[in-house]
């Protein structure tokens, strides 16, 4: 009696974890095309050159192409550089009334100063985060950390590596993973 509760409690541990993993699996499998943002001591060559020799996606130079965004940072930073490239119909509104006002001569109408934009730096130490983020709904779909050692050109292409074998690993149905 006691190995069937046991078995059946594992059973059922089981199938939580892989219905918690299926859906960022098919979130992660309807990504096509990324864009990189400029990464800690740039990162963002090496990591562009692995997923490119990976086949996993097609890495674009034109952010409007792109199904998701890698980048080593989220936060206010994020948020606002993807204001940037993909401003909302509202955003766009914003722009257009502010653009028509300074037209008409009201350049005080909007502070700047508060409206201006947090850019991303690739300056300072990386933390070893990385996350791709889906363009359309801005969420993060996959992330891993994969500090490099130092940052080297052999580190940074070790760390490269590692950081596709894992997405690579994880784009797999959760039936084959080993």
């Amino acid at each position: 009696m006691k190995f069937f509760r046991t078995a059946g409690c594992c059973l059922a541990s089981a199938v939580l974890m892989l219905a918690a993993t299926a859906p960022a699996n098919d979130q992660l499998r309807q990504i096509h095309s990324v864009y990189l943002l400029p990464m800690t001591s740039g990162f963002d060559q090496y990591l562009a050159n692995r997923l490119t020799r990976s086949g996993l996606f097609e890495v674009v130079t034109d952010p409007q192409k792109a199904d998701a965004i890698f980048t080593d940072k989220i936060g206010e930073a994020l948020e606002s550089r993807m204001n940037e490239l993909y401003p909302t119909p509202e955003m766009l509104a914003k722009k257009k009334a502010k653009e028509e006002e300074k037209k008409k001569g009201h350049d005080d109408f909007y502070d700047d100063d508060k409206n201006s934009p947090v850019h991303l730096t690739s300056f300072g130490k990386g933390k070893g985060m990385f996350f791709l983020v889906d363009r359309h709904t801005r969420n993060v779909v996959w992330s891993t950390y994969a500090r490099p050692k130092d940052f080297s050109a052999d580190q940074l292409n070790r760390t490269a590596r590692e950081v596709t074998e894992r997405l690579q690993h994880d784009m797999k149905p959760p039936t084959e993973k080993q």
